[in-house]
């Protein structure tokens, strides 16, 4: 993750570009993998750790309707927490995570390994994905999901 985030930092830095997160089930390793890199204080901004629903009603602004009607661990609470993330913090960029990562905290229709992202952009446009990392074990779910979002960013930068 040393290189991507490297990358990151550094394609941020010669396009002018801030970055935040917005982070539930990786519970800040997003934001850890872009500090690692020495300088990233010009491009980062920072990152908030929302891991219970009510701080993400408070700190990142999701609705709770939404939450009611979804559930953390979907596409629409994905999208508004880049949202908010972005507005709150004022970047150009942020990217959001929500997901199970297991063992326990599984559904029918929400398996563990499932993991929701959203990117938030200056332009207002965002976009939200799943994807179903599988069964791979609690930390492993955290550093897929984790490998994903920098790619997010990255993909984002590159635009």
């Amino acid at each position: 993750m040393s290189r991507q985030a490297e990358a990151i930092v550094a394609l941020a830095r010669r396009k002018g570009r801030r970055i935040a997160t917005a982070e539930s089930c990786t519970g800040g390793m997003v934001a850890a993998a872009i500090t690692a890199v020495a300088g990233s204080s010009a491009v980062f901004d920072g990152g908030i750790v929302s891991y219970a629903n009510a701080a993400k009603v408070h700190l990142l602004g999701v609705p709770e309707p939404l939450l009611a009607q979804h559930g953390a661990v979907s596409e629409p609470v994905a999208q508004a927490m880049a949202e908010g993330a972005r507005a709150r913090l004022g970047v150009d960029i942020a990217v959001s995570v929500t997901g199970i990562a297991g063992p326990g905290g599984a559904t029918a229709d929400k398996p563990v390994g499932r993991v929701c992202f959203g990117l938030a952009r200056t332009d207002r446009s965002t976009r939200t994905e799943t994807v179903d990392f599988g069964a791979l074990g609690r930390g492993a779910v955290r550093r897929a999901a984790t490998r994903h979002a920098l790619g997010l960013i990255a993909g984002a930068l590159s635009d």
